[in-house]
């Protein structure tokens, strides 16, 4: 990619688009996935193990720079579809009451019982967790400051109470 910056080894564009790092996120995700997907759907094990094999398995590959990321709805969109199916494998189907046949979880169901932060919330979180990271770092190495969104708009400068886009840049004084 050209004309991008490299944070943490994922890639910034110059017209701020992660959608190849994410689509690469997604991919080793799947690879993750598809690796314990017996796991996640064998009965033997406790759907609170399951959770914890999620959560320290497919999580941490796909979430990785996450910090970074400015995600547009259809991203959202993609995070949201791939949780939701690693979740559906989880939890299992479910015999409907009135028809007595199996049926796939509905996303509502599935937001029920998982009741840990879903992707969206989790990449929020650590958005914040490294803004603070950052605002520390600056009093060590003389960090004069960093801006959120659009690099033309003067108006985010060092705005960390809005949660609107991530931080692009820290700018620092050598």
């Amino acid at each position: 990619m050209g004309g991008g910056v490299c944070i943490f080894e994922n890639n910034l564009t110059n017209r701020n688009s992660n959608a190849e790092e994410i689509k690469g996120r997604l991919k080793s995700g799947n690879a993750c996935y598809h690796s314990v997907q017996n796991l996640l759907s064998s009965r033997l094990l406790s759907k609170n193990l399951k959770i914890k094999l999620y959560r320290t398995v497919i999580l941490p590959v796909v979430l990785y720079g996450c910090e970074t990321y400015s995600l547009t709805m259809w991203e959202e969109r993609k995070l949201r579809v791939f949780e939701n199916r690693v979740l559906r494998r989880i939890f299992g189907p479910r015999r409907d009451d009135v028809t007595g046949e199996w049926r796939r979880l509905h996303n509502e169901e599935l937001n029920d019982l998982y009741t840990l932060p879903n992707f969206m919330r989790e990449i929020k979180s650590r958005r914040m967790r490294w803004a603070g990271h950052v605002t520390r770092i600056g009093e060590k190495r003389r960090c004069i400051g960093f801006w959120w969104g659009n690099r033309r708009e003067r108006d985010h400068w060092g705005d960390l109470g809005v949660d609107r886009r991530i931080i692009l840049e820290r700018i620092s004084r050598r």
